[in-house]
């Protein structure tokens, strides 16, 4: 059995102790311990992730101490990193893994059986995972408190922490949460770890996502939560900083919410303070009537796409008239025509009398997009073979046809007349 250091101080950052075991990794490697179990299916940090994937698993060590600080992997949090240092020697800690009561270390190296190793937790990330899962429990102890919903999915990651609760909460009850949960942050109150008896736990209220064996560890949050969890928390809420709820959104039947607490939390409002910024030197607005400037510029834009649209289609009616010396069937080439441009000018030509329109959109060195109208023919047979003659990809309607293909203009003026769709 490993001593399990971060449970007497989660702010230990160093730690003296005695290799008890050490080999490859491989055959008998731990799995993610059963304390993980609520750690959701596929969303393994992808950090933490990339630091393991950084050594060949042929060149990776797993490594049995006596006593650690590093946190493994479980409760919903991914493991502590940080290094080994026996002797000289410095060893990168990868991943750290529990399995029947063993701390497995993930190394870069090996450090033999019997030596004694100074470790070393990456302090900045731990204080990071503990600000956000403490923060968590503030939220999921208000959730339920307030709505009765349950924490069913509780994932920390690398960008953001994400938990799901079983039932809907709007934006506004959410933003409730919030200002509750950072008047418990601001009241700096001490967080208390217990064990309690089997005859104290049966007689105590308190929240759990998945059934627990052996000795059970309960977070206390007075006031807030009292929850049973197997990671390390800060010592007192005020640790916290700010909690900041940032997203809401519908998941299998309730809500998946994503928070950023303290040091997340403050990186979130630098970058949000960046942009609106920019956006407001860029709209010559102040910073807090940026969403204001914003819409108005929509508004603008919108004004001058229907006053745009409208002068296209009265050039394409003008376009339109030049086909009236024309009999039969009209080809048009245009380069800037965009979006419903083609269609709406080969609309306009057909209802000028003619039987056929065909409207090619592009250039000789990118390709054209085509849009062909007939009121008598069934055009499907045509587009057929144009496209097997130009490769290109299209269909449609008996009346209409559309897609795209490779050809110059001259060769497909020769095909349409040649096919009978243009006068000769």
């Amino acid at each position: 059995m490993t001593e399990k250091l971060f449970y007497e101080d989660s702010h230990m950052r160093t730690f003296t102790a005695v290799v008890l075991e050490c080999g490859p990794v491989g055959e008998g490697a731990p799995e993610a311990s059963a304390q993980a179990a609520d750690t959701r299916e596929g969303e393994r940090d992808p950090e933490a992730s990339g630091r393991i994937g950084e050594i060949p698993e042929e060149k990776r060590y797993q490594i049995v101490l006596d006593r650690t600080a590093f946190f493994p992997e479980g409760g919903g949090q991914y493991a502590d990193t940080g290094q080994l240092q026996a002797d000289s020697e410095v060893v990168r800690v990868l991943d750290v893994q529990e399995r029947d009561g063993k701390i497995f270390h993930i190394t870069d190296r090996p450090v033999p059986a019997g030596s004694t190793v100074s470790g070393q937790i990456d302090w900045a990330e731990r204080f990071m995972k503990m600000q956000q899962h403490t923060g968590e429990h503030i939220v999921s102890g208000l959730v339920h408190a307030h709505f009765g919903y349950d924490n069913v999915g509780f994932h920390l990651g690398s960008i953001d922490c994400t938990m799901d609760f079983n039932g809907e909460i709007t934006r506004e009850e959410l933003h409730e949460i919030e200002l509750r949960a950072n008047e418990a942050a601001a009241a700096n109150l001490d967080i208390q770890v217990s064990y309690p008896s089997g005859e104290e736990l049966a007689g105590l209220e308190y929240r759990s996502k998945i059934e627990i064996e052996g000795r059970v560890r309960i977070v206390t949050i007075p006031g807030f939560d009292v929850c049973a969890c197997c990671a390390p928390h800060v010592k007192k809420t005020g640790e916290i900083g700010v909690i900041k709820l940032t997203h809401v959104q519908r998941y299998k039947g309730g809500v998946r919410v994503t928070m950023l607490c303290g040091s997340r939390a403050l990186a979130d409002y630098d970058r949000k303070s960046e942009s609106v910024r920019r956006i407001s030197a860029s709209l010559c607005a102040k910073e807090d009537e940026v969403a204001e400037a914003v819409e108005h510029l929509k508004e603008e834009c919108a004004r001058l796409k229907a006053r745009l649209a409208e002068q296209q289609k009265e050039m394409l009616r003008l376009k339109a008239r030049e086909s009236d010396g024309e009999k039969g069937a009209v080809c048009l080439f245009e380069s800037g025509l965009e979006g419903d441009g083609p269609r709406l000018l080969m609309n306009l030509v057909m209802e000028r009398g003619h039987e056929l329109c065909a409207v090619f959109c592009g250039n000789d060195e990118e390709g054209y997009r085509y849009v062909i109208g007939s009121v008598s023919l069934d055009l499907r047979k045509l587009v057929k073979e144009l496209n097997a003659a130009f490769s290109g990809r299209g269909g449609g309607k008996p009346e209409m046809v559309q897609g795209s293909l490779k050809g110059t203009e001259s060769e497909l003026r020769a095909w349409m007349q040649m096919h009978g769709a243009v006068e000769k």
